[in-house]
């Protein structure tokens, strides 16, 4: 993690994707950061996200992968503790239909994620808490479009092999990108 970061915004090659970087400032006692700040995000260009809930995944173990989901909402992602690789993947209906974007996510980083981009990460680290904000509720039944973590057409190359890793096996066994429908939006 770098400390005295300034926040700044970036754009990557998947549109609407953009990752951040986060001001954290740390002393003797830990650190402290200011995650989510709706006046200065916006100001970057990150649409007005309206936050309706916030979800925390922890994951125990380092290799814990998990994705690769779209959901029917916006996210803005990051991590509290440890470091993750990030994989998203474009699941929309268009030219950019299965185009993949990785990075590195730890506390001084984080990314907002449009719906209808699916994403996955794998943590790096034990005891990583990965966090994120959405823009609408989840329910029961909310569409979500799934691909397969080892899909050979985007070829994330996670850090740890698929066949080390710690997957549910029902990521292991979402459809291949020539099986997914784009998601109109």
């Amino acid at each position: 993690m770098e400390y005295g970061k300034t926040l700044a915004a970036h754009d990557t090659s998947i549109p609407g994707l953009t990752l951040f970087d986060i001001p954290v400032h740390g002393d003797n006692r830990g650190w402290f950061k200011e995650n989510w700040q709706r006046e200065k995000m916006m100001a970057l260009g990150l649409p007005d996200l309206g936050p309706v809930q916030n979800n925390i995944s922890f994951n125990r173990n380092a290799g814990t992968t998990r994705g690769i989901h779209a959901e029917p909402w916006d996210k803005f992602i990051s991590v509290a503790t440890g470091s993750v690789f990030g994989a998203w993947v474009d699941l929309r209906a268009g030219e950019g239909f299965g185009r993949l974007f990785t990075a590195t996510i730890d506390p001084s980083t984080a990314i907002f994620v449009p719906k209808g981009v699916g994403n996955a990460f794998q943590t790096l680290e034990p005891d990583t808490a990965y966090t994120y904000l959405v823009n609408d509720h989840w329910t029961p039944q909310a569409e979500y479009t799934f691909l397969n973590l080892a899909d050979e057409t985007t070829a994330v190359p996670w850090p740890i092999a698929l066949d080390r890793a710690e997957v549910s096996e029902k990521d292991r066994n979402h459809p291949r990108l020539d099986a997914v429908t784009p998601i109109a939006l």
